[in-house]
């Protein structure tokens, strides 16, 4: 028998509506009303300010370790705008933007970074995950609460964030394929910043695009430009009303670029040239935004500056009640590990009690 070729699927396309100059294509423009975008402006501006100041705050020892998301802000914030309330988020650790549009409130996001096991508590009435550091494992939660929606009825669906680098994890691909085989509302959003801390993505993986990594568990993948905020709302979008509509996964690899450090903790001039980031600056997905949103005669000069005065006043405001609260007992990091605690863990807090004694009475 002669060997015959197996056609597998459709290709994947790549979307870009507004490049970077800010030029945008109007064929593909979504139709988005004034205080939609003015949302989503406002939401990637927050985003970048809090960035820039956790960062000082990490510095001056008022949080610790931090890992920012300079320049991801319309990859992660434009997507969370597709979904409603009823829908769920499902985080790795570098989206604060979409936690804030979500409904947390800033003072929660720093209680995370500064240690406290309450910066992991889900606000009252948020369809949320807590932050997941362990690359990739929130993946497996998302498609278990996505088959539960489906199996419940409900024609809501499962936004589930992710960096390139989990892809290259298992956790990733079990989920991949439960979620196709049992057809499950979920989108994977797929952050491709180029870079696995220090492991850039070439190295990672020799598949010409993350998105085709779809088509080997039988769902629909798509490239979007991801510093281009109308390209990942769409695709989003897309995929969002096929899931709730009983069409399945769908997985959206969003090219951006991590602008910044890995974490405070980290050095990128050590493995990263100082041009490539230099180029991506140039793609800054602010910059093309605001230009867009200055063409659209949505934002001048006038209403920028109101904006940043006003988000400035919300970022002391959320440091001010974090710094307000920041008492905390020791004895905190054993009393919730259980509801009902197993001897071994009664026998350690009680000696931490004896030693924060001893350490007081000093």
């Amino acid at each position: 028998m002669p060997r015959k070729p197996i056609k597998i699927g459709p290709k994947i396309e790549y979307l870009s509506i507004l490049d970077e100059k800010g030029k945008v294509d109007t064929a593909l423009e979504p139709k988005l009303d004034a205080d939609f975008l003015l949302k989503m402006f406002r939401t990637m501006l927050l985003t970048r300010r809090y960035d820039e100041r956790c960062i000082a705050l990490q510095r001056q020892g008022r949080i610790g370790t931090f890992g920012g998301s300079r320049g991801q802000e319309a990859a992660s914030i434009a997507a969370a705008m597709a979904i409603t309330p009823d829908d769920w988020m499902v985080q790795a650790y570098r989206e604060p933007g979409v936690q804030l549009l979500r409904g947390w409130p800033i003072d929660k996001l720093l209680q995370f970074w500064g240690g406290y096991e309450e910066g992991c508590q889900v606000p009252d009435g948020v369809n949320d995950t807590p932050i997941a550091v362990p690359i990739a494992s929130q993946c497996l939660h998302a498609v278990g609460i996505a088959w539960a929606m489906k199996l419940k009825g409900q024609k809501n669906c499962v936004l589930c964030y992710s960096g390139d680098g989990g892809t290259s994890e298992g956790d990733f691909h079990e989920a991949c394929n439960f979620a196709c085989v049992y057809q499950a509302p979920v989108i994977f959003l797929v952050q491709n910043n180029q870079w696995a801390i220090s492991v850039p993505r070439d190295v990672q993986t020799r598949s010409e695009t993350l998105a085709q990594k779809a088509i080997a568990y039988g769902f629909d993948g798509v490239q979007v430009d991801g510093n281009d905020a109308l390209a990942v709302y769409v695709a989003t979008k897309e995929a969002v009303d096929k899931a709730k509509s009983g069409g399945g996964p769908t997985l959206i690899e969003a090219v951006t670029y991590r602008l910044g450090a890995h974490t405070t903790a980290d050095d990128p001039t050590k493995y990263r040239k100082e041009d490539d980031v230099k180029k991506w600056e140039k793609r800054d997905p602010l910059i093309r935004m605001e230009k867009y949103m200055r063409e659209k005669n949505l934002l001048d000069d006038k209403g920028l500056a109101e904006m940043e005065a006003d988000i400035v006043e919300q970022i002391k405001a959320g440091i001010d009640r974090y710094e307000a609260h920041r008492d905390a007992d020791p004895l905190d990091a054993i009393r919730f590990v259980y509801h009902e605690l197993p001897a071994e863990l009664v026998e350690q807090r009680e000696e931490f009690a004896r030693c924060l004694e001893q350490e007081g009475a000093k």
